[in-house]
């Protein structure tokens, strides 16, 4: 499985929240706590926004991210106040920068830790049920990238939570008929350039973790001796695979089956629940 942060505030510079962490995301590259490995070093990726382009950037490649100087450089020059850090421990597909996250459509940007269980033999019938219009622009061979271009096919832009619980729907309803009992375990983040939305679900129950932070006017409360929380907006957000250290407060666990959106003007947390019967796009 795989590790992640998204990050949605003020605008700082990556290092800030990917290398300096006590936890960071490159010391779980090393030494995950809470993943089912311990060591996640099938490639890595970091995508970011800014103000002068409609489009996310991407910097991906496939060694690990602990010892990548590009990621160093970036990191330590580029601001962004909305940016997705992810490193891969792969369930079986290649190891091959096209299958490092996130992935990105346009303005849109996903990225996912979880598998779908039995992927070779539902690849097929879940492939067919893309966009034709989409379907070129699948360039890896990863569940996780397939994930994505599902739900784009099934109304993303219009409504992310809507065109996610379609996607598991038709996940799990094609894992059944193929005589899958837990079809889909996924931790998902995904955004337009303007909001995050985060999922957590599994099909039996047992999501992987994830974690939202406290708002930063109750933590600057706990912590006012934190330098980093003095320069953040109360906006500031993070969603997390596992918490990025031991400050005390800082972190929640998400609940199971659940999605958050972190947007202006306050988050959203509600139920998530895939749809049972979603209908395969035209």
């Amino acid at each position: 499985m795989c590790r992640w942060i998204a990050y949605s505030g003020t605008p700082v510079l990556l290092g800030q929240v990917l290398l300096q962490p006590e936890h960071s995301l490159i010391d779980q590259s090393l030494h995950s706590r809470m993943g089912v490995e311990t060591t996640n070093g099938d490639g890595f990726g970091v995508g970011w926004y800014t103000q002068d382009t409609a489009t996310p950037a991407l910097l991906r490649d496939t060694g690990p991210a602990w010892n990548n100087r590009n990621l160093q450089e970036v990191a330590q020059h580029v601001r962004s106040g909305l940016f997705f850090g992810h490193i891969r421990a792969t369930t079986g597909t290649a190891v091959q920068q096209s299958n490092c996250h996130p992935f990105r459509s346009g303005r849109w940007m996903w990225m996912h830790n979880g598998m779908i269980s039995d992927f070779p033999r539902l690849r097929r019938d879940l492939a067919l049920a893309v966009d034709p219009v989409l379907y070129p622009d699948i360039e890896g061979s990863t569940d996780s990238e397939l994930m994505f271009y599902l739900a784009l096919s099934f109304g993303l832009p219009d409504d992310p939570p809507r065109a996610v619980a379609r996607m598991a729907g038709l996940v799990e309803a094609t894992g059944h008929a193929h005589g899958v009992t837990y079809p889909l375990q996924m931790t998902v983040a995904v955004s337009d350039g303007e909001r995050v939305w985060a999922f957590r679900y599994s099909s039996e129950g047992r999501s992987r973790s994830l974690y939202f932070s406290t708002k930063v006017d109750a933590l600057r409360a706990l912590h006012p001796d934190v330098s980093f929380l003095r320069d953040i907006s109360d906006a500031t957000r993070l969603v997390v695979s596992e918490p990025l250290g031991d400050l005390t407060g800082a972190w929640n666990e998400v609940p199971e089956s659940s999605y958050g959106i972190i947007q202006p003007g306050g988050g959203v947390l509600g139920a998530f629940r895939p749809d049972p019967d979603p209908v395969r796009p035209a």
